[in-house]
């Protein structure tokens, strides 16, 4: 066991304790990486309801509020879920939906569109795995998508 201390000044400590892995040696329990997804929508209402949402199903979540700062944070992270509102301002979500689609870092990733009804939202949009409607039980639909677009990707990765 290592013991890390860092000095954050003003007489602050931080310590944690690493557990170390001795080369060759077989780890008993694999490592579960945590699901990563990135919340779309300018309306912060939206935004928390889906990121609650996606947190109480084990995904750690960043949240932007418009295409520009979704593309800012995905330079930071890798994620395997997106979830975009259509209408922001500065970049809507379907001009963050071609943008994810010509990067090949990002093209893969799914992406399940929260829209309104009222919006004008065109339900032939296929770049999307999902599309759902703000103004009608959110959390029903989004256990529904996020449900299909988990399927889909297990089907996916299996036949790789």
């Amino acid at each position: 066991m290592t013991r890390v201390t860092l000095r954050l000044g003003f007489g602050l400590w931080w310590a944690i304790a690493l557990g170390m892995v001795q080369a060759g040696s077989a780890c008993k329990r694999p490592v579960s990486m945590p699901k990563l997804a990135l919340v779309v929508d300018d309306s912060m209402l939206m935004r928390y309801t889906v990121c609650r949402f996606l947190e109480e199903r084990g995904f750690v979540v960043e949240s932007a509020s418009n295409g520009v700062e979704a593309l800012e944070v995905l330079t930071r992270m890798q994620p395997s879920l997106i979830v975009t509102d259509m209408q922001m301002p500065k970049m809507s979500g379907g001009e963050l939906i071609s943008a994810l689609k010509s990067n090949p870092e990002m093209a893969r990733v799914p992406i399940i569109i929260v829209a309104s009804r009222a919006s004008g939202f065109d339900e032939s949009e296929t770049r999307a795995n999902f599309a759902i409607y703000k103004d009608v039980d959110i959390d029903a639909q989004l256990a529904k998508a996020l449900d299909a677009v988990l399927v889909t990707a297990k089907a996916q990765a299996a036949g790789e």
